[in-house]
């Protein structure tokens, strides 16, 4: 069965995160997953909203998330994250699909956001691939 995956990707931080998606989008190809709908959003903030109603459409069976979340001058970045993480589990179990974890930080450098694209947007999609399998044995 091939696997219909959606992809949301954060705008802010775009100079790492269009390099993420365009590792996503190389790494679902070699798994032979079908990306049917690529959605920017202006920050990780902003993801849940969308992924919500990606994730009611039946031909959606996963959601891949993708978005750099770099320490600033304050603590923001921690707010920012633990809020995205907790709202995509909640969106995952609400509708029992997969939602990967593709958001790097927080307490991340800009230098440790570029080290970390190609290894995280691979994760992110590959995960989405593991869970939906182990979902469909139970």
């Amino acid at each position: 069965m091939i696997l219909n995956i959606a992809i949301v990707v954060s705008e802010f931080n775009g100079e790492v995160t269009s390099k993420m998606l365009e590792v996503a989008l190389d790494k679902a190809r070699s798994l032979k997953m079908n990306v049917i709908h690529t959605c920017k959003v202006p920050g990780v903030f902003d993801m849940p909203i969308i992924i919500d109603v990606l994730l009611k459409k039946k031909e959606v069976d996963a959601v891949v998330t993708l978005g750099a979340v770099i320490k600033g001058q304050t603590k923001h970045d921690e707010l920012i994250a633990g809020v995205a993480a907790k709202a995509l589990a909640e969106l995952s179990l609400k509708y029992q699909k997969p939602v990967s974890l593709g958001i790097t930080g927080p307490g991340m450098s800009d230098r440790q956001a570029h080290q970390r694209i190609r290894p995280v947007a691979e994760r992110a999609v590959e995960a989405a691939q593991k869970i939906h399998d182990e979902l469909r044995k139970i």
